[in-house]
């Protein structure tokens, strides 16, 4: 990760958040606190979050698990997607936190899907597997979609 003061004013505040993370295979990513946060200019909304990130690492963890299990399975996923989302809340001590992630898979397979329970069976096995999922207090839900 790296940031840069560039031109802002850092002790009024007024300095921008953009970064980047640069990670081991070399892409590298644009991010920002968001806008939600840190109002713009001082924010990048086209940059992705903390908070964004956060649940893209749950939702991806989760995938990954997921379709490892359903090949092991025999099952030939064609197609996942997640629109996955957070709440960032208040704990008790009033602290911000994100508190809650959902999840809502869809699966496409290439021959008939298989039986619901079976899909639940699936994604709950995925998610006590998931590192990320392990690594964390947020309360998950996943709500599969068919």
């Amino acid at each position: 990760m790296t940031w840069e003061l560039g031109d802002g004013d850092f002790p009024a505040g007024r300095y921008s958040r953009a970064h980047h993370w640069t990670f081991d295979g070399g892409i590298v990513v644009p991010a920002s606190a968001s806008p939600q946060i840190v109002p713009l200019p001082n924010s990048v909304e086209a940059a992705v979050d903390p908070e964004e990130a956060f649940v893209a690492a749950l939702s991806s963890c989760h995938m990954l698990f997921f379709l490892s299990l359903a090949a092991a399975e025999g099952l030939i996923v064609e197609r996942y997607q997640d629109e996955a989302s957070g709440i960032l809340g208040r704990l008790d001590d009033g602290r911000l936190a994100m508190t809650r992630a959902t999840l809502r898979p869809r699966a496409d397979y290439r021959v008939r899907p298989p039986e619901q329970d079976s899909v639940r069976q699936l994604h709950r096995a995925a998610h006590r597997q998931c590192f990320i999922a392990n690594s964390v207090t947020t309360a998950i839900d996943v709500e599969i979609v068919s």
